[in-house]
């Protein structure tokens, strides 16, 4: 494991973090009930989407810290007010940037025993888990982009590239190696 590996685990949850804050200012723009508006996805709307996802990054932060998480599905009981799921999400990424941020080479391939929450048992590295987690938040982004189309509006640019740009202190960070 080198130090790129870290340094890019460190990048990809700043950039996720980033991504669903501009996520959810848009949506946050939207005239009221937008949000919520039942659609033709697995989720069943923007909201219940996005709350999908902050689901299983409590499940998966849980995983991390080798506590029991407490869900029986992946999805809430009903969709959280959006004030309170883009509150919850941004505190969440800032865990996971924190997280990310005490990641050295050793714990970095440190395996992690789970259980999914079906029952089935799980092993990954620690540096998987947070790959897990940035590239599932950033598949249910897209599918949020997708129903602002739907809805008429123009989803946030969200691509790594303009983090980049936007915020290019971010890409110095210490390896720790």
């Amino acid at each position: 494991m080198s130090g790129a590996a870290v340094r890019n685990l460190r990048l990809l949850t700043h950039y996720t973090a980033w991504a669903n804050a501009r996520l959810f200012e848009a949506l946050a723009a939207l005239p009221a009930g937008v949000a919520s508006q039942r659609r033709a996805t697995g989720q069943g709307s923007m909201l219940g989407t996005l709350s999908h996802a902050w689901v299983v990054d409590q499940i998966w932060q849980a995983h991390l810290e080798g506590r029991p998480h407490g869900y029986t599905t992946r999805n809430t009981a009903s969709e959280p007010a959006l004030p309170d799921l883009q509150a919850g999400q941004a505190a969440l990424d800032a865990w996971y940037v924190a997280y990310a941020a005490g990641l050295d080479a050793a714990n970095h391939d440190e395996v992690v025993d789970f259980r999914f929450v079906d029952g089935g048992e799980g092993a990954m590295r620690r540096g998987d888990i947070l790959l897990h987690v940035v590239n599932h938040k950033t598949y249910h982004r897209g599918y949020v982009a997708d129903m602002l189309y739907q809805a008429g509006r123009r989803p946030p640019v969200m691509d790594l590239p303009v983090f980049l740009r936007d915020v290019p202190q971010i890409q110095d960070f210490d390896t720790r190696e």
